[in-house]
């Protein structure tokens, strides 16, 4: 299974699990000590039993509402106008769910009710509000879960990154090539849609299992877990899937832009603090050695002429595969005492995404 599904899957499972709090808690609030002035009136009990049911199957369906937002408008709307789109896909989605507990609610109740009856059931609006709005808000924070990067929110919220700790990682340097002519072509706008279309195609790299730490103007940061870095080479391939995107979308730069984006990266591996920092507005922040020198080696693409660098020790640490190092030997960086060892990277094969094997 390939990472983009097992992704998938994890938002499904995480709506499903979401909804299926989100129905117990309202049988809570509406179930106790209370009860229903409509024609339908659950007890407790069964409540419960009808929440641990339609919990799971209206998260599952909102998740696949959530999977198809991202997917297919994340790239040509904003923020406000996807959760708008959201929210009439939540309104579809409620009107299916009526359906639904219609054909099992009467029978289940023993109630005989006509479906209009049902809809406009005096004890339903309340509950229609609160589907329509936990849905809103379930949305809402799935997208500042996307805008912190990976399960960053929930380690936030976990107390994760409040005392620094120390961590195992990879990082990867990524630098637009010519930088500096495009903008003076292109324009400051044009430009911008440039880089938002690139950054936007560099989205090929979870399937690397990639994250996306910083972007800096022009340059972005990925970055691994150690051992998920490593793996398959992750963090090489990644490099080569988003060089490979972009090669295929060159006839679509070309005659937008009338030029082809190159990036050119440093990586590099080892141990860096993790920790949560600022106050009005938090951010997961890594330090380090491992991240000045990834950075450095970067900046040494141009004087070899040389599209991808690693470091020696990440060399060494990666396993067999189908690249070709060639050892540029130990090298000056700037802000550092002692030479690094550098390696070049060629890939052998052509540039395809790597499926992961996780077991």
């Amino acid at each position: 299974m390939t990472f983009t599904n097992k992704r998938r899957l994890k938002i499904i499972a995480t709506f499903s699990a979401g909804w299926t709090l989100a129905f117990m808690f309202l049988t809570i609030v509406r179930g106790v000590g209370a009860t229903e002035d409509g024609a339908i009136d659950f007890d407790l009990t069964t409540s419960f039993l009808y929440s641990l049911t339609i919990g799971p199957i209206f998260g599952a369906i909102s998740g696949c509402a959530q999977i198809v937002a991202d997917e297919r408008y994340y790239k040509r709307i904003s923020a406000g106008k996807l959760l708008l789109i959201r929210s009439f896909l939540s309104i579809g989605i409620l009107l299916l769910l009526v359906l639904v507990s219609y054909v099992f609610v009467p029978a289940l109740l023993d109630v005989e009710i006509s479906l209009k009856e049902f809809i406009f059931d005096e004890g339903s609006w309340a509950i229609y509000f609160f589907i329509l709005t936990t849905d809103f808000f379930m949305a809402a924070l799935w997208q500042v879960n996307l805008m912190l990067g990976g399960n960053n929110l929930w380690k936030i919220l976990m107390g994760k990154f409040y005392e620094p700790h120390e961590e195992e990682r990879i990082f990867m340097f990524l630098d637009l090539k010519d930088s500096t002519q495009h903008a003076e072509k292109l324009g400051h706008l044009k430009y911008s849609r440039f880089i938002q279309d690139c950054f936007n195609d560099l989205g090929v790299v979870i399937e690397n299992e990639a994250e996306i730490y910083q972007y800096v103007g022009d340059e972005v940061v990925l970055t691994w877990n150690f051992k998920h870095g490593i793996r398959n080479g992750n963090c090489l391939h990644a490099f080569y899937n988003f060089k490979h995107r972009l090669q295929k979308r060159q006839t679509y730069y070309s005659e937008k832009y009338n030029c082809i984006p190159f990036f050119k990266a440093g990586v590099n591996g080892g141990v860096v603090i993790a920790t949560e920092v600022g106050k009005h507005k938090k951010e997961i922040a890594y330090h380090g050695d491992t991240i000045n020198t990834a950075a450095r080696i970067q900046s040494k693409c141009n004087d070899y002429s040389q599209e991808l660098l690693i470091s020696e020790n990440l060399k060494n640490a990666l396993p067999k595969n189908d690249f070709k190092y060639e050892k540029l030997g130990k090298i000056p960086l700037r802000g550092k005492q002692h030479d690094v060892g550098v390696y070049a990277v060629q890939y052998q094969l052509l540039p395809i995404r790597i499926p992961l094997n996780r077991n």
